[in-house]
Formats: C-alpha cells, sequence, structure tokens
C-alpha cells in the first residue's frame, strides 16, 4: 500500500493562491509517478478571514493541523490590516506552536538567472543558511513605559536558552555533513558587542564542533558575512545564525541568487510538523494578474518532499525548475517572465511528466 501523507494548504493573502496552486500542482504531478500519494486540505488562514470572522489562528485549526505531515504556505499580508497583526497571529504563531525551531533557506544561483553580483557564476553562489527560529528577539519579550511622550521607554529582549540554540546548532552540523559538499560551517554572530547572547552562541559551536571532526568549523561577524557574501559568496557552504541576524541575511541571500520570485524556504521541526513556503510576501498588488513568478513556491514545495524523506521525487522538481529558468523564463521578475503563473506551473510539469 502506497504511503499517504497529508499536506495542509494555506494559500493566505494576496498571490499567495496563484503561487500556492503552481506548487500543488507540480507536486500532484510528481506524486502521479512516484510511491507515495498527497492529499491536500485547505485552511482559509489569512486577512480575508480575519476581516471576515475576526479569527486569526484558533485552537481548533491549531489541533486540525497537529495531524498533518507537513504546511504549505502561499503568502500572509493584507493591505487592510495592521502591519503585525497576521504575521505574529498566524505566521510566528505557527513557528512557536508546532516548535519549528529551524529556519532553512538554501541559496542557489540557477543557470539563466540574473545575480547583480558581477562576474559570479551559479558554481559560486551554492550555500544554506540554517536561522534559529523560535528565540531571539521574535519571542516578544520586553515592553513599553510612557507610550507617546517625550519619555517613552521601548525594550525588546532577545532570549537565548542553551536548549534552543544547542539544537539548531546540532542540526547545522548534521545538515553540513549530509550536504557533503564544502563541510565548512559557518557560525554567524557579534561577539564583540552582544557579548552575553552570542558567548552563549560561540561557546555552544565549539563544544558542539567538538563532535563533527569532519566539519570545517568557522566564525564571521555579521557585519562581515553581509560583506563577504556580495564579494565572495562562494566562501560559504552552511551558515549557522539567531532569528534576527538569520533573517536580515537571508532577505540579502535572496537578492543575489536572483530575487525573491525563486527564494524558498522551510520553517522546519526534525521530529515534528514542519512548514513551507516561499520567500517573498503576498504582493497585493499584482493579486489575479497571473504575473508573479511561482518559482519559489515550487521550490518550496521541493523542500517539504525532502524534508518527508522523498529525495527522488525532490529531484524531479529541482530539474524541471533548473530547465524552465534555464531554457524558458525570459526574466524571473514578476510581469517580465514571457509566461504567466500558472503557464509557468505547466511548463514545468510537462518537462517532469516526460523527462523524470
Amino acid at each position: 500500500m502506497l504511503k499517504t501523507y497529508q499536506i495542509a494548504v494555506i494559500p493566505g493573502d494576496g498571490t499567495g493562491p496563484e503561487v500556492v496552486a503552481e506548487g500543488v500542482k507540480v507536486l500532484r504531478t510528481v506524486a502521479e509517478k512516484s510511491q507515495f500519494n498527497l492529499n491536500f486540505i485547505n485552511y482559509p488562514l489569512g486577512g480575508d478571514h480575519y476581516r471576515a470572522t475576526g479569527e486569526l489562528l484558533s485552537d481548533d485549526t491549531l489541533k486540525s493541523l497537529a495531524k498533518m505531515d507537513a504546511i504549505f504556505l502561499g503568502a500572509i499580508g493584507h493591505p487592510d490590516v495592521k502591519p503585525g497583526v497576521l504575521e505574529k497571529g498566524i505566521l510566528l504563531n505557527l513557528r512557536f506552536h508546532f516548535d519549528q525551531y529551524i529556519n532553512l533557506r538554501p541559496v542557489k544561483l540557477y543557470e539563466g538567472v540574473y545575480t547583480p553580483l558581477k562576474d559570479k557564476q551559479p558554481a559560486d553562489i551554492d550555500f544554506v543558511v540554517v536561522r534559529e527560529n523560535t528565540e531571539g528577539l521574535y519571542t516578544g519579550a520586553g515592553g513599553c513605559l510612557k507610550r507617546g511622550t517625550p519619555d517613552e521607554v521601548a525594550v525588546q529582549e532577545s532570549i537565548n536558552t542553551r536548549k534552543g540554540v544547542e539544537r539548531c546548532i546540532r542540526f547545522a552540523f548534521d545538515y553540513c555533513r549530509k550536504r557533503n559538499k564544502a563541510k565548512k560551517l559557518t557560525l554567524c554572530g557579534k561577539t564583540n558587542v552582544l557579548t552575553y547572547a552570542f558567548d552563549l552562541w560561540e561557546r555552544t559551536f565549539r563544544e558542539v564542533a567538538n563532535e563533527y571532526p569532519d566539519i570545517k568549523a568557522d566564525y564571521a561577524h555579521v557585519d562581515a558575512i553581509s560583506m563577504w557574501m556580495v564579494k565572495n559568496p562562494e566562501w560559504f557552504d552552511v551558515i549557522v545564525t539567531d532569528n534576527m541576524f538569520g533573517d536580515i541575511i537571508t532577505d540579502l541571500a535572496a537578492m543575489i541568487q536572483g530575487g525573491m520570485g525563486i527564494a524558498a524556504g522551510g520553517n522546519i521541526n526534525p521530529e515534528g510538523l514542519s512548514m513551507f513556503e516561499p520567500i517573498g510576501g503576498s504582493a497585493p498588488k499584482y493579486t489575479g494578474l497571473q504575473v508573479i513568478n511561482p518559482i519559489a513556491a515550487v521550490s518550496a514545495a521541493q523542500i517539504m518532499l525532502e524534508t518527508l524523506g522523498e529525495a527522488e521525487a525532490a529531484s524531479w522538481i529541482e530539474r524541471g525548475v533548473i530547465k524552465v529558468l534555464r531554457d524558458d523564463i525570459k526574466d524571473v521578475a514578476a510581469g517580465k517572465m514571457g509566461y504567466s503563473t500558472s503557464e509557468v506551473g505547466d511548463l514545468i510539469v510537462s518537462y517532469i511528466r516526460n523527462n523524470c
């Protein structure tokens, strides 16, 4: 009997449903050719649902999601909802509730994709950022006094625990070993200024490194990494860092790999429920125009299958992405592809059906 995976689909806001539809289309195609089934269950979470019902993420929804094998997310963000409401109430809530303590961001320049880095080729941009995803400044610890007055005080605290730091670092070492490329893991921090938090990070990093003699353990300040990522991206194999620094450097990384339209990632609990998504936002001004590049959503589906252990099917998706980026799409930017959103999905599906 074929294994069946239960996949929660959250199309979300803006252009999210359009790109998710292409990701699901590609997933259905590889499932048809593989030794597993995919059962998709839709959840209407996002700005429209919140405005209609006042609900962000109910206990019943969380209980239902807990029965899934993975979550496939489009985008969260609505122009008529105050910034932060949906992001905290849905995205961060999902990450924290399901303890998705790893944010995994592959950074890969594919042939045919423009990078703003002069003279850099696909062989030069191929690394992965492992970002701690449930601690740091994103825990919401802190407060505000005398708001709106000249004496206002705002405090936002970065919470870092030995448990949280160590499990993230161990995941990064294991991932670096499994990736089996340069076998170099770089800790990105700021030990010369953030002397408490990153003392914990660096001490833990060095201790855990002793258990991985085959991996070169390296350290660099976040400002240096930001410079080298632009000047010498080929220096990096796997980077591990905290929540805030990871949030920043992965957006920089997305630009050097060609832009948000092809950047994908996973929010991973290695022992539980993980969530996969394109990195770009909901792009509400393009809603319904079918001009958004769905490659990021399709690549998120690829990462999902890799995480579920379906490596062969995931490789079929990447082969389709490589072919379409190299031979078909004129530009990865919105409205410049030469194809509609659904047509790009069709091109990938056609390649997989005929060549995998």
